[in-house]
């Protein structure tokens, strides 16, 4: 039987929310070990004048804990 854990994580990107997804995710693993999953909890993009300088993520990383003797 496995058991899994989820963590939340946030991140951001000058570019897209695909990048700021991508780093985020490759970020918790270096962390985390055995991670299988993530979902958007939430997206946001922020604003300066009439143009987008920054996209973030709140992610929910599931990852499996390791068996111990």
């Amino acid at each position: 039987m496995s058991i899994a854990r989820i963590v939340e994580i946030s991140s951001a990107s000058d570019t897209s929310f695909e990048d700021a997804i991508e780093k985020g995710v490759a970020r918790a693993s270096k962390t985390l070990r055995n991670v299988k999953s993530a979902w958007i909890k939430e997206q946001e993009v922020q604003v300066e004048g009439e143009k987008i300088v920054a996209y973030k993520v709140v992610l929910k990383v599931t990852f499996v804990l390791e068996e111990t003797a």
